[in-house]
């Protein structure tokens, strides 16, 4: 079943591109503004032999991997920490969801007056993964098993044995969704901050071929963002059944 499910997906990326292929060249749109996937593989080939291209993507994966480890490790620890202290989450709660919807990109005028480029980027995709790794920590911390809970203070466990082998267990599976959600997020961040504020990547380099007139190669590279996405959502879900293959969910996935 999974690998029909992924020869289906490639069928539909295959006619995805026909249609991109067929479109400009009947006319549909125009071929200078949305050329055909022939040209548009063409130039990608020819972006890949280029060490400049590959120096934009390895400087992108950088801000993405840095970002997303920092998001993460602080999104489960206050996760757990505000989950485990009900005086601490009812404190936090307003605040939590004040800020949570404020969008990324409207925090670039306040990043670019602190920081460099760089810094900035790096900035703006910690402050979105973050918050899908922290919401879904603090889910999985409140829906521990009550009666469990209770059993734990029964045999006066303490805190650092029920966040271990009570909390823990629990939060897991919502930390691993959070994590995979975050990593999209982060690399949304890392291109928009190259692309908006200069930051060396792949952002950059597609401004400045959107400002050369460059159309076939512009659309290499976002061909190439959305590939290392791919790569990004397929490493996480792998991830996610090594860690959680003692879930049920995940041993029903396999099976199937």
């Amino acid at each position: 079943m999974r690998y029909e499910r992924a020869l289906l997906g490639l069928v539909g990326l295959a006619g995805f591109g026909a249609v991109l292929e067929v479109a400009p060249r009947i006319g549909l749109v125009p071929a200078r503004y949305a050329p055909p996937s022939s040209r548009i593989v063409a130039a990608l080939a020819d972006e890949a032999g280029q060490a400049r291209f590959w120096t934009a993507v390895l400087e992108t994966l950088r801000s993405w991997a840095t970002g997303l480890a920092i998001a993460v490790a602080a999104g489960v620890a206050l996760g757990v920490l505000i989950g485990s202290v009900p005086v601490l989450r009812e404190a936090t709660a307003s605040t939590i969801e004040f800020l949570r919807p404020i969008p990324s990109v409207a925090l670039i005028p306040l990043v670019v007056v602190l920081y460099n480029p760089v810094r900035s980027t790096l900035v703006l995709v910690v402050y979105a993964a973050f918050w899908q790794v922290l919401v879904q920590v603090l889910h999985g911390v409140a829906d521990v098993d009550p009666v469990a809970r209770d059993t734990a203070h029964a045999y006066r466990f303490g805190r650092w044995t029920r966040v271990r082998y009570l909390v823990w267990p629990t939060a897991l599976p919502y930390a691993v969704t959070g994590v995979r959600l975050a990593a999209s997020v982060a690399l949304i961040l890392a291109v928009t901050g190259e692309l908006i504020i200069g930051a060396p990547g792949l952002g950059q380099e597609i401004a400045v071929a959107q400002a050369s007139d460059s159309v076939p190669q512009m659309y290499a590279l976002v061909v190439t963002t959305g590939l290392i996405g791919l790569a990004a959502n397929l490493v996480t879900r792998a991830g996610e059944r090594l860690v959680l293959a003692w879930h049920p969910a995940v041993r029903r996935e396999v099976l199937t």
